[in-house]
């Protein structure tokens, strides 16, 4: 149960079953307005993939198979085998491939080999029959001809009988030799206003270097990510056909394991698209809002019958090295918002509970008047300023439509919140509900959704008194009052990044505006210890979203993928901040959809890219492979923590721990403690993304006794999890997860719950849907 949080809300954590009998339906509408659940079967041909049945002459048999016809299977047969050794092969070209049949209790254990090279034991056992399922998957091959083996190894599990193999269907992902505009994101095309020269940014020292490994699948596609144990990052999807199943139906949430690369599927219940999502005070996760059920258009065959627009999934904490145990949970009866949120941003506050930023009422693409919410809630809910539990009315997302969705906003060490939407910024005291306006954006930049740029805090730390400065990188100067037919992919982004420090001298300086070597739209901005900035991923063209504009890529709004990553220096002069000296290009476009994160073993998890409806293959298709960027300091010898980490970190606490330095340590090094939050990462948003610079001091006698003092307050760090990195001569440790605070959970105003329950209902959407008749606007 959640700590900290009183009976009425652990009411609402009671674990949702799968189903009272041993297989679940999904409660899914198959069939185009449909709302009879039926059995959901996973076979699905995506856009820029290949089915071949299990009759095709491209596949071949060998031992006894024996022919089945059912309307049950793809193209009404299938072909079984108990017999061991049994084997069948397929050859195709593409990259990727994957293998569909049967599972039930009587079906048993087979070897999968690819190219000769056993890549996977796959157990086809089941405790009830299940058609149509996809038994093995793999996505990442080089593009060429593959040879698929499977054999059936005869083996069962809990039985001594032979288990039974068959085959279904193989479906083919093509892939593409080479990737699409990937010359004009080479470093050559840097403007020439960069004081650098694309040559010398070519070459780069052994000590600069930095290496690119792309390792593991996600199983679920990565549109949101956040960091939730030593060995886990949990992932977040739509609802759509991902590879990974649960319950015999495709995932799509996750958990990826830093270190093995393992996942684990994990059970959401309603339509997640488009959440937002923070840590609260006792470490739990919350997952906030999304869409509708997928019902018009039937793309993901209409998944589940659960709207997600209001929800609230409960992630607890969970240290688990392995993720058994780690579940999401929903109660929409309890556990909501009072008003549907699609795209919108959540961040943590001082008192430990989550402030809920704006919206729209419904899934679309541009904001509008007619659809947006221009409030703010909390949860749990609160009373304040009249609200009773209710939104509250925040006239900046008003006065920022169209182009105002997630919303750019930090918690600032004053307590209150920096917000920038659209071209527009403002600090928002939110505990006596008043706006002040900050100077507009220059040069007519945009910097959310879909004109989406990227925003962080830069670094605090005690030596200026914690003073903030916020900067915004990317996004475009495309009009938001403009229609679909009149936007194009190939509008370019913006190359420019704008600082502004938060104080009344800052802002009355204005905005600092400098230019990226590379415009972007749909950047990640991502905090490393050493207080520099990575930017990765985006767009040199277009806007976010899929299939609004002429002249896309598929369906993809965007073009012109930015493959090669930057490095921001926050403390360099203006005109000497941004270098890509020693950064590698990588061949994997992430545009709308992709997310970037550091890990607590110091390197960049980067992953996601998902511009088409539903999962496609065709050009800027679905991408699952992961991506891990790792600096300089990695290749090198690294400091340690030879001391574990207190579970609390009390604000103002000193705390002693034992440090081993790197070898090559200066006499007198620069030490610095690093206290990061590392977010939640979606659209570009990098929600409570924070580094808190800590008072330190190393031992002069045996420099292995480090001396600490904690943030002094809940608003330079609000209390939730965080993770401490020691920083030597510019080097860091791994991370250590501590909880900054108590521990315990936001304070729950009963009277503010229990009100706003009563003043709102379930699954607004759906119940506006069983008023005007199944299947209505």
């Amino acid at each position: 149960m959640v700590r900290g949080i009183s009976c009425v809300f652990l009411l609402a954590l009671n674990i949702l079953s799968v189903g009272g009998s041993k297989h679940s339906a999904w409660n899914g509408h198959t069939t185009p307005g449909s709302t009879t659940p039926s059995d959901f079967t996973p076979y699905y041909v995506a856009p820029g993939t290949k089915s071949y049945d299990s009759s095709s002459p491209f596949v071949h048999y060998s031992g006894n198979w024996k022919e089945s016809f059912s309307p049950a299977y793809v193209h009404n047969t299938v072909r079984s085998t108990s017999h061991p050794k049994a084997a069948v092969t397929f050859t195709f070209t593409g990259t990727g491939v994957e293998w569909f049949g049967n599972m039930d209790d009587s079906h048993g254990i087979a070897d999968v080999y690819i190219d000769g090279e056993k890549v996977q034991t796959v157990d086809n056992y089941s405790e009830a029959p299940m058609k149509q399922q996809r038994l093995f998957w793999k996505y990442d091959l080089p593009f060429g001809r593959h040879h698929l083996k499977v054999v059936n190894t005869g083996k069962r599990r809990g039985s001594q009988k032979k288990g039974i193999l068959d085959v279904d269907a193989f479906v083919v992902t093509y892939g593409t030799k080479a990737i699409r505009g990937h010359s004009a994101s080479s470093i050559h095309s840097l403007p020439t206003s960069d004081s650098r020269k694309a040559a010398d940014l070519a070459e780069a020292t052994t000590a600069d270097a930095w290496s690119l490994e792309q390792k593991g699948s996600t199983g679920v596609h990565a549109m949101q990510l956040s960091i939730i144990s030593p060995t886990h990052a949990i992932i977040v999807d739509k609802v759509e056909h991902n590879p990974l199943t649960v319950s015999g139906h495709p995932a799509w949430a996750a958990l990826y394991n830093l270190n093995t690369h393992a996942i684990k599927p994990l059970n959401v219940q309603s339509n997640s698209f488009c959440a937002g999502g923070t840590f609260l005070s006792n470490g739990t996760l919350i997952n906030v809002g999304g869409n509708p059920v997928v019902e018009d258009h039937t793309s993901a065959a209409d998944f589940g019958d659960a709207d997600g627009l209001q929800a609230i999934r409960i992630f607890e904490p969970c240290e688990s090295s392995t993720g058994d145990a780690c579940e999401i949970y929903e109660d929409h009866a309890r556990i909501r918002m009072a008003s549907p949120r699609w795209y919108n941003t959540v961040i943590r506050l001082q008192d430990g509970s989550a402030m809920i930023i704006g919206g729209a009422k419904k899934g679309g693409w541009i904001n509008n008047a007619t659809v947006n919410n221009p409030t703010v809630e909390y949860w749990p809910p609160k009373s304040i300023h009249g609200s009773n539990g209710m939104p509250v009315h925040m006239q900046f997302l008003v006065d920022t439509l169209n182009s105002n969705l997630f919303p750019i906003a930090f918690l600032l060490p004053d307590g209150k919140v920096f917000m920038a939407a659209n071209q527009d910024a403002m600090i928002y005291d939110w505990q006596n509900n008043q706006e002040r306006r900050l100077p507009q954006i220059p040069n007519g930049v945009r910097v959310t959704y879909p004109m989406a740029g990227t925003g962080l805090l830069l670094p605090l730390s005690p030596d200026n008194g914690y003073t903030p400065e916020v900067l915004l990188c990317g996004g475009s100067t495309v009009d938001d009052r403009k229609p679909g037919y009149e936007i194009s992919s190939q509008d370019p982004a913006s190359a420019q990044c704008v600082r502004m420090v938060l104080t009344d001298a800052g802002i009355s300086a204005g905005w600092q505006v400098e230019q990226m070597p590379q415009a972007r739209t749909m950047p990640d901005a991502v905090l490393l210890p050493t207080g520099d900035v990575l930017i990765v991923n985006g767009a040199g063209t277009g806007i976010s979203g899929y299939g609004n504009v002429v002249h896309q890529v598929g369906a993809s709004n965007a073009d012109n993928p930015a493959f090669t990553p930057v490095l921001y220096r926050p403390g360099a002069s203006n005109g000497q901040r941004f270098s890509s000296a020693g950064l590698p290009t990588s061949d994997i476009p992430r545009l709308y959809h992709s997310v970037a994160t550091l890990t607590p073993n110091g390197d960049i998890m980067i992953a996601g890219s998902n511009p088409n409806l539903d999962r496609s293959e065709v050009e800027y298709g679905t991408e699952y492979r992961v991506e891990w960027l790792k600096p300089p300091y990695m290749l090198v010898g690294r400091p340690e923590w030879v001391s574990a980490a207190p579970r609390l970190l009390g604000y103002g606490q000193s705390l002693h721990m034992e440090v081993k330095l790197q070898q090559n340590a200066a006499h007198s090094p620069d030490i610095r403690v690093a206290l990061m939050d590392l977010g939640y990462i979606t659209h570009a948003v990098h929600a409570n993304s924070r580094l808190v610079y800590l008072a330190a001091s190393l031992s002069v006698d045996d420099r292995k006794t480090l001396t600490i003092t904690a943030p002094p307050n809940a608003n330079v760090y609000p209390p939730g999890p965080g993770w401490l990195y020691l920083v030597v001569d510019g080097i860091p440790t791994t991370g250590l997860r501590v909880l900054v605070g108590d521990g315990k959970g936001p304070a729950v105003d009963e009277k503010a719950m229990e009100s706003m329950l009563s003043k709102t209902i379930v699954d607004q959407y759906d119940k506006g849907k069983e008023e005007k008749g199944d299947g209505a606007e």
